[in-house]
């Protein structure tokens, strides 16, 4: 099977360009003020009208208010959400947009349990449990995933060029999924780590 590839975090249209020149699936588009990713929905319309088809935009949210999601996606043509806050499941299926909930992976968490609670999600995200929203760079221990899982799995958390061809040979994700491990600096992308972070990926697939 081959694995479905998420560069997350664009903020231009160049580094959006970039991503799908290389070969990602979607790119992710950061709609939490407090991230130094974030971006504008006007940006966001921009980088998303500039990319090639069959290139998904997401759309990542924390703790969103429903008027606030709604009047982005007025704006910006979001293919999936992804929520990375304390949203439930009710909160989360009431945009009827496919999602993902992501999970802040630590050894307490049963993630089947996790999963159970959020039926209608496309998948669930995997992260590094860290203080605050987002895996900050940091990976988490795979071996604490489940094989019994229900949905299936976006694996995320520290990922770069130098680690990813083994998280994908010993996870066996549907997805991965990067940010800061194709910067420069947070939320300029190298374009170059982003080619080769895609290249491990592809090997790993063999």
């Amino acid at each position: 099977m081959r694995t479905r590839i998420k560069i997350c975090g664009i903020t231009t249209v160049a580094d959006g360009l970039a991503a799908a020149a290389a070969g990602a699936d979607a790119i992710g588009l950061v709609f939490y003020p407090k991230s130094p990713r974030y971006v504008h929905a006007e940006r966001a319309a921009e980088i998303a009208a500039a990319l090639p088809p069959f290139v998904n935009v997401v759309g990542l949210f924390v703790n969103a208010t429903p008027e606030f999601i709604n009047e982005t996606l007025a704006q910006v043509p979001i293919g999936l959400l992804q929520f990375h806050g304390d949203e439930d499941e009710t909160y989360c299926r009431q945009f009827e947009r496919p999602f993902l909930k992501a999970a802040r992976v630590r050894p307490d968490l049963d993630l089947v349990q996790y999963a159970a609670s959020f039926p209608s999600a496309q998948g669930l995200l995997l992260d590094a449990f860290v203080e605050g929203y987002g895996g900050a760079g940091h990976t988490f221990d795979w071996s604490l995933i489940p094989k019994a899982l229900s949905r299936p799995i976006v694996l995320s958390g520290g990922l770069n060029v130098d680690n990813v061809s083994e998280a994908v040979r010993r996870v066996r994700p549907l997805a991965v999924d990067v940010s800061s491990g194709v910067e420069v600096s947070k939320g300029v992308k190298d374009h170059a780590k982003i080619a080769a972070f895609i290249a491990g990926v592809r090997n790993a697939d063999v």
